[in-house]
């Protein structure tokens, strides 16, 4: 196991710090560096995650290489050296197998969600029950929790730096991006998730549903609508053994819904400050994790 990283102080100009992620800015480039932190109900735990951050750029980084010929993306390396193209000064060990080097994109403010299972919480049933659809799409009647829909459905919502997102329709999102980025990301959001899905069953994990980011990266002519931040992990999907599935109940996993679990267990009201996990879920958690990314991967993880 690998020392946890939860906060990173690095002699480069800031670019953005999320949730999970801090982003430094190299010009024309971004070092993106996946810390251990993990967020719950849209707040940051004060509990960091074993080798989460290991994960997420790895996993990322495998999938952005697999689907690279389907969809352009942002990657261009995984950091495995303190010395870096572009940095003047020595890197931190401990960003090796965390950080990775990307393009620069113009993100696009749209939060791209691909359901191939229906887990849609609280707001999407509710919608859903009163009027046949979630996030304008019609679904058929009768769902089920966590069954499989017929066919893949994109459902966008809005791209909030605080709060919580709110889902949108297609046409929503048009007017936030333009019909010709709306149309890219759908498509694009689709293909990605088909191919992830088909590759995980393969392994025996169901991806139930996921999320994606897009940029705008410069080409001839129009800027081409790329994928950016993270790709088909445990923090930005749902992974689910598929040897224990059935629809109807909520499923085992491999991702954070363990620790969303735990939270509503202890009776957390989901306001921040957020409690500390206790060692054993942090552990387990972080577990899970790394049981997602040897499975899908068959690798073992770069460490520091």
């Amino acid at each position: 196991m690998t020392a946890i990283l939860t906060e990173t102080t690095l002699d480069l100009p800031i670019y953005a710090r999320g949730k999970v992620r801090d982003i430094y800015d190299l010009g024309d480039k971004l070092l993106i560096v996946a810390t251990d932190r993990i967020s719950a109900f849209d707040v940051v735990l004060p509990t960091g995650i074993p080798d989460k951050g290991l994960v997420l750029t790895q996993l990322s980084a495998f999938w952005f290489e697999k689907t690279g010929d389907i969809v352009p993306n942002h990657f261009l390396r995984i950091v495995d050296d303190t010395r870096v193209e572009g940095v003047d000064t020595e890197l931190p060990r401990d960003l090796i197998g965390r950080a990775m080097l990307v393009r620069k994109a113009r993100r696009l403010d749209v939060e791209c969600i691909v359901r191939g299972y229906a887990v849609l919480g609280s707001a999407g049933w509710a919608e859903y029950h009163e009027t046949g659809t979630i996030s304008g799409v019609k679904l058929p009647g009768g769902i089920k929790e966590a069954q499989e829909l017929f066919e893949p459905i994109f459902t966008p919502t809005t791209k909030a730096d605080k709060g919580h997102d709110e889902n949108i329709t297609f046409e929503q999102t048009e007017a936030l991006v333009g019909e010709q980025a709306a149309n890219a990301i759908a498509l694009r959001s689709l293909a990605i998730y088909r191919f992830g899905r088909d590759y995980a069953r393969e392994r025996h994990i169901i991806i139930a549903d996921t999320k994606f980011e897009f940029g705008l990266l410069p080409a001839e002519g129009d800027d081409e609508v790329t994928l950016i931040d993270e790709c088909l992990t445990p923090d930005s999907s749902r992974f689910w053994p598929a040897d224990q599935y059935k629809s109807g109940r909520s499923q085992p996993s491999f991702d954070k819904q363990y620790v969303r679990d735990y939270l509503t267990e202890v009776g957390w009201d989901r306001k921040p400050p957020a409690p500390e996990l206790p060692p054993d879920v942090a552990a387990r958690t972080g577990e899970k994790y790394c049981e997602a990314f040897h499975q899908l991967t068959g690798r073992e993880l770069i460490r520091p």
